[in-house]
């Protein structure tokens, strides 16, 4: 048994540098998973106490050990079809209206941000091609990244428990998943539509290079942020949607209280939030 303890100066220190690299802000209330996942990690790095991890945690060049952390504080909580209104409304309201005003025959783009274990993403897919009437006459991309690489290994697996496709109706586990002694795998084609990648939301760096998306789903990871962290979340989402583009959030997350840059859109299905027109 570890007698190593986190003291409240230790996990202040803490709280405000992870904050600063990811935007995820951990109250008080966290204090026992923050500990817990802290403690772990200074025993698996061989040190002997917060100090000498702390500074591995800051100076290591490869940043390793902070992605080892950060996979470890991130939670992965999801299953297919969650929040399916949303799914509805891509089909039935906002690819419709994209595609009548698309003047190329350029892809469609749908970034899911963040990952978690892939359901989000596949669910997308599958809902595309049992359920959009233009499949067959566009092309899609799917990209779905997460800051959290075991995660990511895991999604690109597709291979799930029997409580992430309770949701599913049978004749979808049927025609897209393999039962296995393990559980539930996705079939190969499906997990060839979507690419995963390893994206930190707060690191310019890592969000440039995303750009001239149709839509965006950003469902129940604002939660985690603070106000500022919010406000440039939206702003990174903003430069990445083509004008035109939408956002989906999470059902207890509003736009309209994080930024002014987006209108919001209520359909029949869903309200969303639009980036405006580009001025004609």
């Amino acid at each position: 048994m570890t007698d190593i303890t986190i003291s409240d100066e230790d996990f202040q220190k803490f709280r405000e540098f992870f904050y600063r690299k990811t935007g995820i802000q951990f109250e008080s209330t966290k204090r026992y998973f923050v500990d817990k996942r802290l403690v772990e990690r200074i025993v698996e790095t061989g040190n002997e106490n917060f100090r000498g991890y702390f500074t591995l945690l800051r100076f290591q060049a490869s940043g390793e050990e902070l992605q080892q952390l950060t996979n470890l504080m991130t939670v992965n909580e999801t299953y297919f079809f969650r929040e399916e209104y949303q799914f509805k409304c891509l089909v039935e309201s906002i690819l419709p209206e994209i595609t009548t005003r698309k003047t190329d025959h350029s892809p469609l783009r749908v970034w899911i941000m963040p990952s978690s274990s892939g359901e989000e993403a596949y669910s997308v897919a599958i809902y595309l091609l049992e359920y959009w009437a233009g499949i067959n006459d566009w092309d899609i991309e799917i990209i779905s990244s997460d800051i959290d690489t075991r995660i990511l290994t895991h999604a690109r697996k597709g291979l799930y428990s029997a409580r992430s496709v309770q949701e599913l109706p049978a004749k979808f586990l049927l025609r897209y998943f393999k039962r296995t002694e393990e559980g539930y795998q996705i079939n190969e084609d499906l997990r060839q539509s979507v690419e995963f990648t390893r994206v930190n939301l707060v690191e310019r760096a890592d969000t440039r290079a995303y750009r001239n998306f149709d839509v965006i789903f950003c469902r129940n990871l604002l939660i985690y942020f603070d106000d500022i962290s919010r406000k440039a979340a939206a702003e990174t989402f903003y430069d990445a949607l083509k004008p035109g583009g939408y956002i989906c959030l999470g059902h207890s997350e509003s736009m309209s209280r994080i930024s002014s840059l987006y209108k919001v859109r209520k359909f029949p299905e869903a309200i969303v939030y639009q980036k405006p027109m580009e001025n004609r």
